[in-house]
């Protein structure tokens, strides 16, 4: 037998042992219990209100190195322009600022890593928007808070640095959100504050930071308990008693933004998804402003006759580097997208080395994982690059399948067409852009 054929065979036991093990997990892994809205109302009118999303801003502050085998592999391994945070954030406040919008949201992972350091540079940041006069509205992100990947570069090495507790969270940012809430939950860091007359905010927290052991990685995914499913409730039932209308903003997805994200990556998603899109929407939540995946995506979920857009912001130090503008008007909400990779320094290569940077982190990551599938150099490199093609254009929005690079197939020999047969879905997907539009859009409500 055939070395190629051996390999067919281990793979095919390992994608079926593979299955039993999601099947089990995914049936012990319920969300809680949702107290879904009986009213079949559409529920009280948006008003009139702009506004500014940005989100992963991931600041970094270069004390904690810049340089360094370590550094270079820990940039290496993901697409965040961590040494150009300080400066791709100081050009968007200054933006927005200039915009005219009445608040700032921000769904999550704010700092690098939920270093202390990086935590206090960003809210000495935040500040200049309270001293224009603009609200800003935080949640936490899986980077933000207990996490033991909190460290310095020091050349082949790193060492721990302090991270931020709930509370420390909640202290460094108090003016953006948790002073002014209307309500706050006890068991985790989510409120509720009201935007303007009539409109309220849910700011949730969905991320797993009580689970993060030290010397273990953080936790990506992101559930909801009981007590914090028990609060969302009460806080849908008392808006909806007073006639407010609502509008979320967390980290992990609602809604599945291309087909097949929940099986490659279901830790982008919260979890029990589709059961907790159905429970907000029930109560005539239209709007959820999310980010973790670090794409410009809108996508929504229909239930019957109820539905929640998910609008999905993609990171500012993940090229295109996109600020979203909101306006709510009449019922109806129009949204902009202004990129700002091209236009922190202007008349150079800047913008097209982010893109290929953004880029060459995917193949990197993609041929890692082919390798370990035992798939040859050649046939490795040579997926990975449709790969890091398809999430280029995924994390810029508005995916245009004419402009999908081809791929020939027989370049590949007979192991690695195996495996591009199994993993094709993520590639297929990625350029099939889920309505609406991605960039800019008007959604009637």
């Amino acid at each position: 037998m055939t070395t190629d054929k051996k390999n067919i065979l281990f793979y095919v036991k390992y994608i079926l042992l593979a299955g039993m093990v999601l099947i089990c997990a995914c049936s012990k892994d319920k969300g809680p219990n949702y107290s879904f809205s009986d009213n079949t109302g559409k529920g009280s009118p948006y008003p009139d209100v702009s506004f500014a999303v940005i989100s992963d801003i991931h600041i970094y502050d270069p004390s904690l190195g810049s340089s360094g085998a370590a550094f270079e592999e820990a940039l290496n391994s993901d697409r965040k322009l961590l040494l150009n945070s300080i400066e791709l954030l100081d050009y968007a406040i200054d933006t927005i600022i200039g915009s005219g919008v009445r608040f700032v949201l921000i769904p999550g992972d704010l700092t690098k890593d939920g270093e202390a350091v990086n935590h206090r540079l960003l809210a000495g940041k935040l500040k200049r928007f309270s001293d224009a006069g603009i609200g800003v509205y935080v949640v936490p992100g899986n980077h933000d808070v207990n996490n033991p990947d909190a460290v310095r570069y020091t050349g082949n090495s790193t060492e721990p640095v302090p991270t931020v507790s709930a509370a420390d969270f909640a202290e460094t940012y108090k003016d953006f959100g948790f002073a002014s809430a209307l309500m706050k939950d006890e068991d985790s860091l989510s409120y509720a504050a009201e935007l303007a007359e009539g409109l309220w905010l849910l700011a949730l927290d969905t991320c797993r930071y009580k689970e993060n052991m030290p010397g273990k990685g953080e936790i990506v995914s992101g559930k909801i308990s009981q007590k914090t499913a028990d609060w969302i409730a009460a806080v849908l039932e008392t808006a909806s008693n007073k006639n407010k209308a609502l509008m979320v903003i967390m980290h992990h997805g609602v809604v599945e933004h291309w087909n097949g994200q929940a099986k490659l990556h279901p830790d982008y998603l919260i979890n029990d998804y589709k059961n907790f899109g159905k429970f907000l929407a029930s109560w005539n939540v239209k709007l959820a402003f999310t980010g973790h995946y670090h794409a410009q995506d809108i996508t929504f979920g229909e239930f019957g006759d109820k539905f929640i857009y998910d609008v999905e912001t993609g990171s500012l130090v993940t090229a295109p580097c996109p600020i979203r503008y909101v306006e709510i008007k009449n019922n109806g909400v129009q949204i902009r997208t202004e990129t700002i990779v091209d236009k922190i320094r202007p008349g150079t290569d800047f913008a097209v080395n982010a893109q290929a940077f953004v880029k060459k982190t995917v193949m990197l990551e993609a041929a890692k994982v082919l390798r370990k599938y035992k798939v040859s150099e050649k046939d490795a490199d040579y997926i990975a690059n449709a790969v890091g093609d398809a999430f280029t254009a995924h994390y810029s929005g508005d995916e245009n399948p004419a402009l999908r690079p081809p791929f020939d197939k027989s370049k590949l020999g007979l192991w690695g067409r195996f495996i591009y047969s199994q993993q094709k879905y993520v590639i297929e997907g990625l350029w099939v852009d889920l309505p609406p539009a991605d960039n800019n859009v008007r959604i009637n409500l």
